[in-house]
């Protein structure tokens, strides 16, 4: 079948995918949520198989200011860049999911190990080197605080004590910072990927429904990530034995069979928890127990 194609003066939804560490996430996600999304090699212009839906790459330290300046109708970034460019916008969904770079990340004081620094009014008179130099002025003005903060163009981390006397630095896991030596001493703020949108375009009823639309998907893909179904047969003198050891999202769905003396479940569980799980409901008199994965769950 050949693709529908929008018309020349059809609307379309701008919105902006974060070009870098969040790129290849953002690209698997869609994927999961049944987008046609691809990347060409050294383009800025994603295809997505949706004529109403226009893409572009923009470094997610950016993204805010274009969404809110109307460039983009919207756009996915770290509500920690949408702080630090102070932008005006629409946030619309946190969209944290078990996958690297899409869990939260935190924006830390970090010292050298050794550094007299423990905790924040120490940092009274000393340079601090950052990315993000809005939220650091702000998290000292909140601790009453005077400090010189500079503007960092990458490997923060290996500025104290030479270059810096103190370091605001995003982590995840904090290894980066233990293999330079560094000692946390707060966190400024916790940061996760959010859905933005211009605050005009969220007024538009279509460019709304689109991306709410485009939420539902999204969210039904965060959502089975880490689900499965399963299905079984149960003999019925066994059906409140199987409920019972069943953590279902959700009531299970339970159908007749043709023979009467067994019912059909379906269900869906954390797939972490399968181990466990499917040799408790063999025990317990299930038979043909199917595990199936799971694209969507849409609530």
């Amino acid at each position: 079948m050949t693709p529908r194609r929008a018309r020349a003066d059809a609307p379309k939804l701008v919105l902006g995918l974060p070009k870098g560490s969040l790129q290849a996430t953002t690209e698997k996600l869609f994927r999961l949520a049944g987008f046609d999304l691809r990347i060409p090699e050294r383009s800025y212009y994603p295809k997505i198989g949706d004529p109403e839906i226009e893409c572009i790459l923009i470094r997610a330290q950016e993204m805010a200011r274009y969404v809110e300046h109307g460039v983009l109708d919207a756009g996915i970034t770290g509500v920690d860049w949408t702080l630090e460019n102070r932008a005006k916008v629409k946030e619309v969904a946190d969209l944290r999911a078990p996958w690297p770079n899409y869990g939260p990340v935190r924006w830390v004081v970090a010292v050298k190990e050794d550094s007299p620094i423990r905790k924040p009014r120490d940092l009274e008179g000393k340079r601090i080197a950052t990315e993000v130099v809005n939220l650091s002025k702000r998290y000292l003005k909140s601790h009453g605080v005077k400090a010189e903060v500079e503007f960092s163009w990458g490997a923060t981390e290996v500025k104290p004590p030479i270059l810096a006397d103190a370091i605001i630095d995003v982590t995840e896991t904090g290894s980066s910072l233990r293999a330079n030596e560094l000692r946390v001493i707060d966190t400024v703020i916790e940061s996760t990927p959010r859905l933005i949108a211009n605050r005009d375009a969220w007024a538009d009823e279509w460019k709304r429904a689109k991306l709410e639309r485009l939420l539902m998907l999204l969210c039904g893909a965060i959502a089975a990530i880490d689900r499965v179904g399963l299905m079984m047969n149960v003999p019925k003198p066994g059906l409140p034995t199987v409920l019972g050891i069943l953590p279902a999202l959700g009531t299970p769905t339970i159908s007749t069979l043709a023979d009467d003396a067994w019912v059909a479940i379906n269900t869906i569980v954390e797939e972490r928890i399968l181990t466990d799980l499917i040799p408790r409901l063999s025990a317990a008199g299930a038979r043909a127990i199917v595990e199936y994965p799971l694209n969507k769950i849409i609530q």
